[in-house]
């Protein structure tokens, strides 16, 4: 036994998958080649994993879905190729259930493939798009509930009470699926995993971070979107847009008035060099100060102009949450992402269940009668981040240093419009990082930020959109080219590639995507896309990266 444990995983992950084998009474490896395309074989291995002795591990389903079967319940299921679809579930303690799916393809590349969630999580469905491109890139792919069932993505209320979940969502659950679901593809293929790479935005690029930051060993890349860093504060932001949008019965801004906001920060900002004049969004928003006072009425309230309650509103969107002595406490959102739409302003305005989004958390610090019209943020949120801050906000610390040494690869990227995770977050988080690690050529070495401009919440706005085939929503086909593709290059970037220093970002004027309506380059932070000033600004070849 001293000398098994003596060997190099490379060697010992072999040798644990043909035990696992044995113990199972799975073929060998050797056998299951041979019978690689005899369906019956497939899902008899499959269906075997029930069998599989794991610690704290229940699997409650294995099995083989045939290629092109349907299912009622997974996206564009009919153009899969052959899997074996296994749920899991990892109870290490009391209190803690973390749920687990894999998608085990036939025909496997030797990637493992992890996938994250959203908001409060509770729902495998939620990791399923990201799971469909990965099954058609030929990887084993993953992804779990964040241990947080029956709480669903926009709803935290069952999860007051339960701290233990609170744990496994904001920490835990992410390393716990990529452990359980290597060992379980393991035990299918008779081999273990080439590389390994996760892939998620929102909570899910929370997720990522959290991995490259306190398990460097799990992943090879990691790609993230739109990561939320500081969880407390970013929900007190979200909370302190709604009770500005309903502070009096003046205060909402319809979505006449959004857009006439949108309209004209846009018009001022590209004005002033921070776009190009023409474009529908911004392309370097965090550089320019909008003042919605500009828009305010000078007579009679109209379509055109913005009440003194409305312009009271803008700003406290643009500021961001403000302690009582006027300190700015944390990020507001960018101008250009005023437009109203799904994850837009018009959606922080709006209630969930009567209450505002994702507010649920503060139930867990104050109780399910908590009433977001008495909440302080100078009284409250010390409160809030003494219960919920060691447990959900690891990602707003730790370091890179030893995802680095072990030569692994992470890519950010962030929407510039993006209203739901203040894109500014991001910035600061890679600038922390490049504290850490003692300047910008060693944290290039390891971490690449990519600001993209008209992108809302993980995707769609009027900016080009299309440049990762990992995300789910975006048109981009299931293999793509590094040059256009963050998750190729994160790809390419691991097995000793060039670092993306850029990639080119397309807006398709179809849903489709067979026709193109333009593209811009998306230059590595804290370099910008500088147009030529003298071709079209519907060509990417005028477009070039250059330091700010």
């Amino acid at each position: 036994m001293e000398f098994i444990a003596s060997l190099p995983r490379r060697v010992l992950a072999p040798v644990a998958a043909v035990m696992a084998a044995v113990t199972l009474g799975l073929p060998s490896p050797a056998m299951a080649q041979s019978a690689a395309n005899a369906p019956s074989a497939d899902a008899a291995r499959c269906e075997a994993l029930v069998r599989l002795r794991r610690q704290d591990t229940t699997i409650t389903s294995a099995t083989m879905v045939a290629q092109g079967a349907a299912a009622a319940d997974i996206p564009g299921a009919s153009d899969l190729p052959a899997f074996c679809r296994v749920v899991a579930h990892v109870r290490s303690a009391p209190g803690s259930d973390i749920g687990i799916e894999l998608w085990l393809p036939v025909e496997w590349n030797g990637v493992f493939h992890g996938n994250g969630n959203g908001g409060f999580a509770g729902l495998l469905q939620s990791g399923y798009g990201g799971m469909v491109r990965g099954l058609r890139h030929g990887h084993a792919v993953a992804t779990t509930d964040t241990g947080t069932a029956p709480a669903t993505p926009l709803d935290g209320d069952p999860l007051i009470g339960q701290p233990r979940k609170w744990r496994d969502w904001g920490r835990l659950s992410t390393h716990v699926m990529t452990v359980t679901g290597k060992g379980i593809a393991a035990a299918f293929y008779g081999r273990g995993a080439e590389r390994s790479y996760y892939t998620g935005c929102s909570t899910g690029g929370q997720q990522g971070l959290i991995e490259a930051l306190y398990y460097p060993d799990d992943y090879d890349g990691i790609l993230v979107g739109a990561p939320v860093i500081n969880r407390t504060w970013g929900h007190a932001a979200v909370l302190w847009n709604y009770a500005a949008a309903h502070r009096t019965p003046d205060s909402l801004l319809s979505e006449t008035k959004l857009r006439l906001l949108n309209r004209a920060a846009i018009a001022r900002c590209n004005a002033r060099g921070h776009g190009q004049e023409g474009d529908d969004f911004i392309t370097d928003p965090l550089s320019c100060r909008f003042d919605p006072a500009e828009l305010s009425c000078q007579g009679a309230d109209s379509d055109q102009c913005l009440t003194p309650a409305e312009v009271a509103t803008a700003h406290a969107f643009y500021n961001g949450p403000t302690m009582g002595d006027g300190r700015p406490a944390f990020f507001g959102w960018l101008p250009g992402s005023e437009a109203p739409g799904r994850y837009g302003w018009s959606f922080l305005q709006s209630a969930l269940n009567g209450q505002p989004p994702f507010s649920s958390l503060f139930k867990w610090v104050f109780g399910a009668d908590w009433d977001w019209r008495g909440f302080d943020l100078d009284r409250d949120m010390p409160m809030v981040d003494a219960a919920l801050g060691d447990i959900v906000n690891d990602a707003t610390r730790g370091s890179l240093q030893a995802f680095k040494a072990r030569g692994g690869k992470l890519i950010i990227y962030h929407g510039l419009d993006d209203t739901l995770v203040p894109p500014a977050q991001s910035v600061a988080f890679y600038e922390r990082q490049m504290a850490e690690l003692g300047g910008r050529e060693q944290t290039e070495a390891v971490a690449r930020l990519f600001m993209a401009p008209g992108l809302m919440h993980c995707a769609g706005g009027t900016g080009p959109d299309a440049f990762n085939s990992a995300a789910a929503g975006t048109p981009l086909p299931p293999v793509s080219d590094p040059a256009h593709d963050l998750f190729a290059a994160l790809i390419a970037w691991t097995k000793g590639g060039p670092a993306p220093e850029q990639v080119i970002a397309t807006k398709y004027s179809t849903r489709e995507a067979t026709t193109i309506a333009f593209q811009r380059t998306l230059c590595a932070y804290p370099q910008q896309a500088r147009h030529d000033t003298e071709g079209p600004t519907t060509s990417v070849d005028r477009f070039a990266c250059s330091a700010p």
